[in-house]
């Protein structure tokens, strides 16, 4: 399944840790604080228990969509989409 997680994280230190648990399971950075890749079902739940470790649930958000491949062909972007110096050619190539 393809998986948007975007998150507001106030401190480095956590914010950097999420970060590196994304890439560890293969997402791609597409915005300074917004990652997309594809993930099976067990590779959801553990982003989702190692980002409920790392953050302070009192002041931090980490938000995950997941989608099927259907609804992600749906989606529309407007503008400046991606920040092309982190985005993949193989990432962009998915809405195109």
């Amino acid at each position: 399944m393809l998986l948007w997680v975007i998150y507001d994280i106030s401190e480095d230190k956590p914010r950097n840790m999420i970060a590196r648990v994304l890439k560890e399971y293969g997402l791609y950075r597409v915005q300074k604080s917004a990652f997309l890749g594809e993930v099976n079902k067990n590779e959801l739940d553990e982003i989702s228990l190692r980002a409920k470790e790392l953050i302070d649930e009192a002041t931090d958000s980490v938000y995950i969509f997941p989608m099927c491949e259907r609804d992600f062909k749906r989606v529309r972007l407007i503008g400046q989409a991606f920040d092309k110096k982190l985005v993949a050619d193989e990432i962009i190539s998915k809405f195109f």
